[in-house]
């Protein structure tokens, strides 16, 4: 999970007397949640930063879950920005809320749950100490995987309690597991059909009867959590690796997607790519159409599907590319150019499962359908400008130069001169291209263009690639 930052400004009761003169109220967990989410609908703030696509489907979804008070699961497949949904829950709950200072299970000083906390408010009254726990502390994440324990995520019998002195029955013996500790706050399993079913069998008391059942004897424990998971649709069916029992535990199942628009695709790219050079739109933009057309081949295996993550790895993979070219040939700015795309398809072939039909052909497939990209992006963008010009230039025996060893001063030097035409200009124009850099990015993408619409040859090779 990313790193979170706690601010320092906690509020300032710090007994149970002060926060009772305060006037704090407690609220139960999903009435927390809910007061939340309404007061952020009614001021028309997003309560859902970062997501894309979501928007009119799977949001209102989760909001109506929320405000029923429904634990959720989500269903779909990967890199649908399943995990990213999740975390965003913790921007609904309130932003401090006062805990049992030293208490395992975070409680509130108003209503104590476990005996040794109930012990201390019955001894220390209104001197209870209280501490204050941020909205980030209070949300717990788990990676599903098969050697998980009930211990991990329930609780087990603590031997060095046992050994202070402690009966085996005592409940204090219990060293409580993960959802117990995550009371009055929100646990996440990821990928909820990979627990073996006795781990699943343990959740069914703690999200029903709220049971803590640890070797033998049980616990009797009002935990307040909203469990939330995310599952793989196909496991999670009675055909697959989810109990039936379990999953009828959850209120809301929902169905997540990939992005349905390019533009929003194009968003996903730009807000999680950590790009170490300039990556114009447009090329953005051809990665986007790249993972979309992906997703529609047969040759690819669907249930595996084609994560967002493929597109992100892809970006940065051409900004690099970019980088390296720059520093090589000392250029002063970097910025990526259609012959990094070449890069992407080098790298990435492994993100991508194929049909068992496919084998030996999966670099044919990938080049195939990033040209298919690229041809699209350039009639989006291009539709309109006449390129004759170039064309008959390059007929004439005019040859472009560009490839990982040629900057982009070199590229735009070794155009053909067009007479009085401003061709050239029409083109960085219309892609918004304002240095050597971008401007060679352009005209590559207009000359990529014409390439592949058949109107002028290419030819690669020893790090080059000329067009003629």
């Amino acid at each position: 999970m990313d790193e979170v930052t706690v601010p320092d400004e906690r509020p300032a009761p710090t007994t149970l007397g002060q926060l009772r003169a305060g006037g704090h109220e407690q609220k139960a967990l999903r009435q927390e949640i809910r007061d939340n989410l309404l007061a952020r609908l009614r001021e028309g703030e997003d309560p859902w930063p970062g997501l894309h696509g979501f928007a009119e489907t799977v949001v209102p979804q989760v909001e109506r879950a929320l405000l029923a008070g429904h634990d959720i699961v989500l269903l779909g497949e990967r890199g649908q920005g399943k995990t990213r949904l999740l975390r965003a829950l913790v921007g609904l709950l309130d932003e401090w809320t006062p805990v049992i200072e030293d208490s395992d299970l975070g409680e509130h000083p108003y209503e104590p749950i476990t005996p040794a906390s109930r012990r201390l408010v019955t001894e220390q009254g209104d001197d209870l100490r209280v501490a204050w726990r941020h909205r980030s502390e209070r949300y717990a994440e788990k990676l599903a995987t098969p050697d998980t324990s009930v211990g991990d995520l329930i609780g087990d019998v603590d031997p060095m309690k046992v050994a202070e002195g402690r009966s085996l029955g005592d409940p204090e013996t219990i060293h409580f597991g993960l959802i117990p500790r995550s009371h009055r706050g929100i646990v996440a399993i990821n990928e909820l059909p990979d627990l073996a079913e006795r781990i699943q069998v343990s959740m069914l008391n703690v999200m029903e009867e709220r049971d803590i059942q640890i070797r033998g004897y049980v616990l009797r424990l009002p935990l307040d959590v909203l469990v939330v998971a995310s599952a793989n649709p196909e496991d999670y069916t009675n055909r697959g690796r989810i109990i039936t029992p379990l999953k009828d535990r959850f209120g809301a199942e929902i169905r997540t997607h990939y992005p349905r628009e390019v533009e929003e695709e194009v968003a996903v790219i730009s807000q999680e790519a950590d790009l170490v050079a300039d990556v114009p739109a447009y090329l953005l933009e051809v990665l986007a159409r790249f993972t979309r057309n992906l997703r529609d081949s047969q040759a690819v295996d669907q249930r595996s599907g084609v994560s967002a993550r493929f597109a992100i790895a892809g970006a940065e993979t051409v900004a690099a590319a970019a980088l390296h070219r720059a520093t090589v040939l000392g250029e002063p700015e970097a910025v990526a150019r259609v012959v990094d795309l070449e890069t992407a398809v080098d790298v990435l072939g492994g993100k991508v499962e194929f049909e068992t039909g496919e084998e030996g052909r999966e670099a044919e497939i990938l080049t195939h359908l990033l040209r298919t990209a690229v041809a699209e992006t350039v009639r989006a963008h291009l539709k309109g400008i006449d390129l004759r010009l170039l064309v008959d230039a390059i007929e004439s025996g005019a040859l472009v130069t560009t490839g990982a060893r040629v900057g982009a001063r070199d590229f735009l030097a070794g155009l053909p001169v067009l007479g009085e035409s401003d061709l050239y200009d029409q083109v960085t124009d219309r892609l918004g291209a304002t240095d050597d850099g971008t401007r060679a990015a352009a005209v590559e993408l207009a000359l990529e263009g014409l390439y592949l619409a058949r109107k002028i040859g290419k030819e690669s090779g020893g790090g080059e690639t000329v067009y003629g």
